[in-house]
């Protein structure tokens, strides 16, 4: 039986889909889902882990992503197109949500070389446990991040690239409350190495958290399972496949080497 909450939550989420452009406010969403604003607010966030206005504005970045590197239109009219008044409002928080700016993401065909983690930290603090696929093996690498909310954007606190699924070990993690967020693409590596996906499309992504870390502790057991993702899924933000392609690219070359 399918659930009621999640129904409307896939209304509303199309519904965003359609309006990027648009000034969607809380009200109309809630109309969509046929629930009472604050009901609706509440399942919306049930659902999917963050709050309908946090969702929207990653699925416009997210969008902003893929026109930047599939159309020859200037940042002005994409910021336009993606619900933005302001280009400057747009550049800031593309920047920050996804790690370059919009014109340095296009001039880089979509993808930076490496990415930098959020500074040094020497807590003492591990977290370990495993990545597995619940619904096939894709193959190929694995990116997993540490950050702090559950969309990938931003420096993450800790990252690594896993070749395959199996056990993974964070070090020196600072204190705070974490989210270890995992992504894979369903795509051989020359594929992956050689072309910009399109949105989600083969995305696998698993969520852990949040996870509180006090300091010189060593949590185990931090398992997390990589299922195709769902439109119910929040967008992924942070260039994570473009890392990936980078990291299979070395892979590349040492093989051939």
């Amino acid at each position: 039986m399918v659930d009621a909450a999640e129904m409307a939550v896939e209304r509303v989420i199309a519904a965003m889909r359609v309006n990027l452009g648009e000034p969607l406010t809380i009200d109309d969403m809630a109309r969509t889902a046929l629930f009472s604003k604050f009901h609706f607010s509440r399942i919306f966030q049930r659902v999917t882990g963050v709050s309908p206005g946090r969702f929207l504005s990653a699925m416009r970045l997210q969008e902003a992503k893929k026109l930047l590197v599939s159309t020859s239109l200037n940042v002005a009219d994409i910021s336009m197109r993606v619900g933005y008044r302001s280009v400057g409002t747009f550049s800031t928080r593309f920047t920050r949500s996804v790690g370059l700016s919009p014109t340095a993401y296009r001039r880089l065909g979509g993808y930076t070389p490496q990415i930098a983690q959020a500074g040094a930290h020497h807590s003492g603090s591990t977290i370990r446990g495993r990545v597995t696929f619940g619904s096939g093996d894709p193959g190929g690498f694995i990116f997993l991040g540490l950050f702090p909310d559950r969309i990938p954007e931003g420096r993450p606190v800790r990252c690594l690239v896993l070749d395959r699924p199996g056990a993974f070990r964070l070090d020196n993690v600072p204190e705070g409350t974490w989210y270890v967020l995992v992504q894979s693409v369903a795509a051989p590596p020359e594929v992956a190495v050689s072309h910009t996906f399109d949105g989600d499309q083969g995305l696998s992504v698993g969520t852990l958290g949040p996870l509180t870390v006090p300091r010189g502790v060593a949590i185990t057991g931090a398992d997390v399972q990589l299922m195709p993702m769902r439109a119910m899924d929040p967008p992924v933000l942070l260039a994570l496949l473009d890392v990936r392609k980078a990291a299979l690219s070395e892979s590349l070359r040492d093989s051939a080497a």
